[in-house]
């Protein structure tokens, strides 16, 4: 059972929830150790500006009424990943690799979030979703390295998922009605390394 909500003199009910894709933008610092010859371990710490889109579809009983509301949860991230880099023999200035690991993530914007005041009852459309601030991922993906006269340039896709449900749970029709929260990423990188 969902929790109702009053708009206007109609009770509604959450009937169905989804989540759409958002983009987002990075930036960060590369540090690379070469372990062996085709082995390297990366540190690529960065600060990430993304959101989460949360589309509530409500209806009433008779369902010859209903509302649509998206809430935005904005969120300003940074990351620490660490991750093992595989890389291919070179070939004249290509080479390709494959990269995993994981990390840690702190969103930023979270304890601005946390310092709204959920209203509850029957008054809920301003309530937000609030998340909590620390996340831990894994990520994996694959990429190419080409090696230009000065600097080499890479091109990386990557998947990152969050381990941790962030939702902070509140008394909310826009909070009770979802079960949990995870970070999942898909992440298109450039690289320039000197």
């Amino acid at each position: 059972m969902f929790p109702d909500t009053i708009i206007g003199k109609t009770r509604y009910r959450v009937k169905t929830i989804y989540s759409q894709p958002a983009p987002g933008f990075a930036i960060g610092i590369v540090s690379d150790a070469r372990i062996f010859d085709y082995l390297r371990l990366r540190f690529t710490p960065s600060i990430s500006f993304a959101s989460r889109k949360i589309e509530y579809r409500l209806a009433n009983a008779s369902m010859d009424s209903s509302k649509v509301f998206q809430k935005i949860v904005e969120s300003a991230f940074l990351f620490f990943p660490l991750e093992s880099k595989i890389q291919s023999k070179r070939l004249g200035n290509f080479s390709a690799y494959v990269i995993g690991g994981g990390g840690y993530s702190l969103d930023l914007a979270s304890r601005k979030k946390s310092a709204g005041v959920a209203t509850g009852g029957p008054n809920q459309l301003d309530d937000n979703v609030k998340l909590l601030r620390d996340d831990f991922f894994y990520s994996a993906g694959a990429g190419t390295d080409f090696y230009l006269e000065y600097f080499k340039l890479g091109f990386e896709m990557k998947l990152i998922i969050g381990t941790r449900n962030l939702l902070k749970p509140e008394n909310s029709v826009f909070t009770n009605s979802i079960d949990k929260v995870r970070s999942r990423m898909v992440v298109f990188t450039v690289t320039f390394e000197g």
